[in-house]
């Protein structure tokens, strides 16, 4: 088997990391912080070892003419050129190799094929380094007219006179980690999936990237702005087609109670989108997984419109060939790279190995063996086997990267308010527990944010340049009682993890078998006035993750046989 062959992912172990070694994920971070450390001789390297090469490559080019413009030059200015380039790109590939290569992970379920007729987003956002996650209830804004909205490199479009309302999970100081569900029910995640295109200073010299280009904003305008999932896919393009994308590359989820799509951002002005059938469920890791289009079905598929021109410009693609245009194929980063995380996750959902042709990618989504239930996609979203890719590199779908976990529940047929929920959980999945959020809250416990206006929340210097303090831990927030406890469970894992899962079992068991009479009585309020609804399902909200935290608090405080875990 080739090194681009696909096939279903090896498990090297579905149990937790025995007792007498450290875990796997506290290895690969102790291996990535050794390779940081790297990074910076790297770096001081990078700075100085250019001008010792420039000055052996003007060696080279001296000695290769004696004559300007002779052909001794000609030939000294190529090897001049293949220098260079070697250099860079060993330059490169050190910076890649030491760059963790997996990130986010995303279920994305048709309404087909879940239970409820719900459509379904679960979405792992994992990131490095030390965070915070502010989660709020924002509500509508209005604009004076001629008011503009700024990105964040210093381009700028006309306010709307009032926008969405939504429920905003930020990622302070990240740009591409935020989380939406806006008060029309259209959820917005993302993963990062490499692309081809080339760095952001060519394009942007190239005129791809103008006005500084747009990148965090672009899911913040779908939330205030959309009022479908489609819509808000129309909006992301224009946006890209007139801004460029900064990113290398990625895929946003865009959901609704009617329908979810992927949409697969190329750094610059590409773009393209595809609906996800109603009868299947998508895994998406952080490769692009959009593979042949049909442009003239525009109720399956959207593009800018120089998609496939610009591909045959740069000769990526060759229509000649006869061969169907491949998104993933064209505008992927050669060569593929499978993600075992997406073929374990179809395991998990379809019950069956599946073992595609080699070098091929598996089809878009697959049928479930059951229809899907909110507890069927945490299930995915919390695996631990411990999985292995051609490469050979490790790795589990929870991890504790992930700063949070979420499951959108969006649902037809009810008030939006009531029939659109999200189900968050902070930190890792495997350790953390899954509550509701109904989209018809009115706020969030001051346990869930830094406090602060909102207004000055939803500020770019407010999100890239927060107040001193802000990432330093404190006992009060329910980020750091979750984060505290997802660290003491992996001092002993086999031991610990067991205990913490079977509180959150009883306790999410609890609130599912409640939901449907929980939504009745809020039903009943919102006959009469839909702000006591809303009252209504703001306290019951609360009260439940409040539980949660002082569940989780106790669980550090007595330890799976009694004994103090540590003080809160």
């Amino acid at each position: 088997m080739h090194r681009g062959a696909v096939t279903a992912p090896r498990i090297i172990s579905g149990q937790p990391t025995s007792t007498n070694r450290p875990s796997v994920e506290r290895v690969v971070e102790t291996v990535f912080q050794r390779r940081a450390y790297l990074l910076v001789v790297a770096s001081v390297f990078i700075i100085r070892v250019p001008h010792i090469f420039a000055w052996f490559v003007s060696v080279v080019g001296r000695s290769g003419s004696d004559e300007p413009g002779g052909s001794g030059e000609k030939e000294a200015l190529t090897v001049k050129r293949q220098l260079y380039a070697f250099f860079w790109a060993g330059v490169a590939l050190f910076a890649f190799g030491a760059t963790r290569t997996w990130a986010c992970y995303a279920v994305i379920v048709g309404r087909a094929a879940s239970a409820d007729g719900s459509v379904l987003v679960g979405h792992n956002e994992e990131n490095g380094g030390r965070r915070l996650l502010n989660f709020r209830a924002v509500p509508a804004r209005r604009f004076p007219k001629g008011a503009k909205t700024r990105l964040l490199r210093g381009g700028t479009i006309s306010a709307v006179e009032q926008t969405a309302g939504f429920l905003w999970s930020e990622n302070v100081g990240l740009e591409f980690s935020d989380a939406y569900l806006n008060q029309w029910g259209v959820a917005v995640v993302s993963d990062g999936c490499p692309s081809r295109e080339e760095a952001l200073e060519v394009l942007i010299a190239r005129g791809e990237i103008r006005d500084g280009g747009i990148g965090y904003m672009l899911r913040r305008l779908i939330a205030e702005r959309a009022r479908s999932a489609r819509e808000g896919v129309q909006l992301a393009g224009r946006l890209i087609e007139r801004f460029g994308y900064v990113s290398p590359g990625r895929t946003y989820v865009v959901a609704d109670p009617r329908e979810a799509w992927l949409l697969a951002v190329v750094r610059g002005r590409r773009w393209v989108a595809q609906r996800v059938p109603d009868d299947v469920v998508v895994l998406l890791p952080n490769v692009y997984v959009i593979q042949q289009i049909d442009l003239n079905d525009r109720n399956n598929f959207l593009a800018s419109p120089d998609l496939i021109s610009y591909a045959v410009a740069r000769g990526w693609y060759d229509p000649s060939r006869k061969e169907p245009f491949n998104f993933r194929r064209v505008y992927g980063r050669p060569p593929y790279q499978p993600d075992p995380r997406r073929m374990r996750g179809r395991q998990l959902v379809t019950g069956r190995v599946d073992e595609p042709e080699d070098g091929e990618p598996p089809p878009i989504g697959v049928r479930p063996m059951r229809p899907m239930t909110i507890a069927d996609v945490t299930r995915v979203l919390r695996d631990r086997a411990l999985l292995r890719d051609a490469f050979g590199r490790t790795r589990t779908i929870s991890t504790p990267y992930a700063q949070e976990s979420a499951v959108f529940q969006l649902r037809e047929g009810i008030p939006r308010e009531i029939g659109c929920v999200y189900w968050r959980a902070t930190a890792e999945p495997a350790i953390s527990v899954y509550t509701p959020w109904y989209l018809g809250i009115t706020g969030t416990p001051p346990a869930y944010f830094r406090p602060g206006p909102i207004d000055r929340q939803l500020t770019l210097e407010q999100h890239f340049h927060p107040p001193s303090g802000t990432f330093d831990e404190d006992p009060q927030l329910a980020w750091w009682t979750f984060k505290r406890l997802q660290d003491w469970v992996h001092e002993d894992l086999p031991r610990r993890l067991p205990v913490v899962r079977r509180s959150w079992n009883t306790l999410e068991h609890r609130m599912l078998s409640s939901q449907r009479a929980v939504e009745r009585r809020a039903l009943e309020f919102a006959r009469k006035d839909m702000s006591m609804a809303r009252t209504y399902l703001t306290r019951y909200c609360e009260v439940l993750a409040e539980e949660a935290c002082q569940t989780a608090r106790s669980l550090l405080l007595s330890g799976p046989s009694g004994q103090t875990a540590r003080s809160p």
